[in-house]
């Protein structure tokens, strides 16, 4: 399916708020965010699924840490750009990064369980190994964290979902470094 990179100026009237409202967060619009601006309803959707999981306890490297076993497990390559990109500036290795980017847990414990249940999540499509939940518990992670991990894990499917249909969303400048190959 083709879909638009919309501009504020191309977006439709609907839309035009929510994308300000992005760009005056990030700096910029992402390129997903701009084609899916063709919907309203999904534009506002995905911007309220975007700030209530940023709205959570869990540490921004769990979220991120997350998105890329998602994007991993659903073939979204926006999304392991993207968040490939948000950990390379949170200071992970980057051959952690790479590791996480070819489906292999990372080498610490806690972001192994994390990255273990994300994916198992997305997979399985919520009904993960009662094995895996104790691992993610043993390694830190309450109730309440796991479940923000079942959001970023549904808005990271949502983006996937989207690169997908679109058979590839462009790629914004700044994630283009850590593009699949």
């Amino acid at each position: 399916m083709d879909l638009k990179i919309h501009t504020l100026d191309t977006a439709p009237a609907g839309s035009r708020e929510l994308l300000e409202g992005i760009k005056g967060e990030l700096g910029f619009v992402p390129n997903l965010a701009a084609s899916v601006a063709e919907s309203p309803a999904l534009l506002a959707g995905f911007d309220g699924l975007r700030r209530a999981v940023h709205s959570g306890e869990l540490p921004a490297a769990d979220r991120e840490i997350a998105g890329v076993a998602v994007g991993v497990a659903v073939d979204n390559a926006y999304g392991v750009a993207f968040h490939s990109t948000v950990l390379a500036g949170r200071g992970v290795d980057d051959a952690e990064i790479e590791r996480m980017r070819s489906g292999s847990e990372p080498s610490d414990p806690h972001c192994a369980a994390v990255y273990a249940l994300a994916r198992e999540i997305v997979v399985s499509r919520g009904k993960a190994d009662p094995a895996t939940i104790a691992r993610a518990i043993a390694a830190g992670l309450t109730p309440a964290l796991i479940l923000e991990i079942v959001a970023e894990c549904t808005f990271a499917g949502l983006v996937g979902v989207v690169d997908n249909l679109a058979d590839r969303v462009e790629l914004d400048e700044p994630f283009v470094p850590r593009a699949s190959t």
